[in-house]
């Protein structure tokens, strides 16, 4: 019950700090600063630190979660940060989402329950797996979220923040499974096998690169264009990353059916949210021209 609440905490942190980021982001044109130039002006905005806050206290609270409980519990509980920011988008922008994105978010909500569910993981152990393992694990992980960079970077507007959300989705359910690993060793070695672990360091190095992402994915376009897929595929990598390298157990037979349903529900709703007219349009509803060079110009 304790990892439940954290994990809920932890999502509604992470949906005030995305809203709280993408209001100052979108300010940022698309080919304006990057890298450290970037990061150095967002800086100098108070909302920008107030998200940089909450998403740091997220981290810890969802830290904590997987402390306390099994990842296959707390990632799918972060779902709940997709709705938790589009309401609070809504209310910080003044746009709207209608029935058709709610459709689509719902069906990709209960496709991922479903799925998860059906599974059901158990079992396993982050401390386990051969280093051959481990690295197969994180070259293949991180070879897909490379990909979409390159898509995102090929793209403009709202397709740039779907590609680079799913990426750093992808890239955060990563980190989910370097912190429970973490927490792993903590429990069997304490300080000095936490600071002599390989986890640790990887951690060290990719939360950065996945934080700058992130403000790159916030930069790119609307929420709704990023968040579903931000928010989705982290708990999908951490689940399925326990399952091919952590070798947690799942279930077979008759329970596939629900499996494939929910991965079914998954898609059709990524598809139907892919073709929203809200795409096309900045917070607020106002339409947004997209440049040949992927700028914005917002219409009054």
């Amino acid at each position: 019950m304790l990892s439940v609440v954290l994990v809920v905490l932890a999502a509604l942190c992470n949906a005030t700090a995305s809203v709280l980021q993408r209001k100052v982001d979108r300010d940022e044109p698309v080919d304006g600063p990057t890298g450290l130039s970037l990061l150095w002006d967002l800086a100098h905005r108070p909302a920008w630190i107030a998200g940089i806050a909450a998403l740091i206290v997220g981290f810890l609270l969802q830290a904590a979660a997987l402390a306390t409980g099994p990842i296959v519990l707390v990632q799918p509980l972060l779902v709940l940060e997709l709705p938790f920011t589009l309401l609070l988008a809504g209310a910080v922008f003044g746009s709207r989402l209608h029935a058709r994105e709610w459709t689509a978010i719902a069906g990709m909500s209960l496709g991922l329950a479903a799925l998860l569910y059906a599974l059901a993981p158990s079992g396993g152990d982050p401390l386990s797996p051969s280093v051959g393992t481990w690295v197969v694990g994180l070259a293949v992980t991180l070879g897909v979220a490379g990909i979409f960079v390159v898509v995102g970077h090929r793209s403009c507007g709202s397709r740039r923040a779907a590609a680079f959300g799913l990426a750093t989705g992808i890239g955060f359910g990563l980190t989910a499974v370097l912190v429970a690993a973490i927490g792993a060793v903590w429990k069997s070695s304490g300080w000095p096998g936490l600071l002599t672990s390989p986890f640790t360091w990887l951690l060290v190095v990719l939360g950065p690169v996945f934080f700058y992402l992130l403000q790159r994915t916030l930069q790119a376009g609307p929420l709704v264009a990023s968040q579903p897929f931000l928010t989705l595929f982290n708990p999908v990598v951490a689940v399925g990353f326990g399952v091919a390298v952590f070798g947690e157990r799942v279930n077979g037979s008759g329970w596939l059916v629900l499996a494939v349903a929910g991965a079914v529900l998954i898609g059709a709703g990524t598809v139907l949210l892919a073709r929203s007219p809200l795409l096309t349009r900045t917070e607020g509803g106002d339409s947004a021209d997209v440049s040949t060079d992927g700028r914005h110009t917002d219409r009054a």
